[in-house]
């Protein structure tokens, strides 16, 4: 996982690596999503941090010590982050070392990709569903409300699929099951694999 790290005491607002994802996630979708909701979580990250006792420290850093309103907005930024990362219109295929992995702890690359799928359509109210490393290396699959980010239980965190209805509900209304199954057209694969 790429940390980010304040400048000058601020976070920077991530940038997308495109400006649209075909049909999977529209323009207007992004727009609202990043620039929008993305954006409001900066803000106010931003403007929580002076006098926290948590300047200066990279943005998991923050995560894994807030609490509260400033926890809520480090973690939307972190999750956030790394969702928007992810993906791409030309995404590349998985490798052999994910892909073994997968298989390993799954059984294979569809089990694993229909337990996410489930667990992130089964997920009461807003939140995300995550593929993580826990410390030995075992690949893990976790449902997270809200802010929450596996990094606050000692899991390092390689994939995730928001499950707001922000992220998907211009583009799919309330089909979110449809949305999640759509995604992995644009997952660069070799970007999750770099977190590991």
């Amino acid at each position: 996982m790429k940390d980010m790290m304040p400048v000058n005491g601020q976070f920077a607002m991530p940038e997308l690596p495109y400006d649209g994802l075909g049909n999977i996630i529209s323009k207007e979708t992004l727009g609202f999503h990043h620039g929008k909701h993305l954006k409001a979580y900066v803000d106010n990250l931003n403007k929580m941090l002076p006098g926290s006792g948590l300047e200066g420290l990279s943005l998991a850093a923050v995560v894994k010590k807030a609490e509260g309103g400033l926890f809520n907005n480090a973690g939307q930024v972190l999750n956030h982050a790394m969702y928007f990362e992810q993906f791409s219109n030309s995404p590349r295929p998985m490798d052999e070392k994910l892909k073994s992995l997968l298989e390993r702890d799954f059984g294979s690359v569809e089990a694993f990709k229909k337990e996410f799928e489930q667990k992130g359509a089964t997920l009461f109210g807003s939140g995300w569903v995550w593929l993580s490393a826990d410390k030995d290396g075992k690949l893990v699959i976790t449902q997270q409300r809200n802010a929450e980010n596996p990094v606050t239980a000692g899991l390092s965190p390689l994939l995730t699929f928001d499950v707001w209805e922000h992220a998907y509900y211009l583009d799919y209304q309330n089909r979110r099951a449809d949305y999640l199954t759509a995604l992995w057209q644009i997952v660069d694969w070799p970007v999750v694999a770099e977190r590991l």
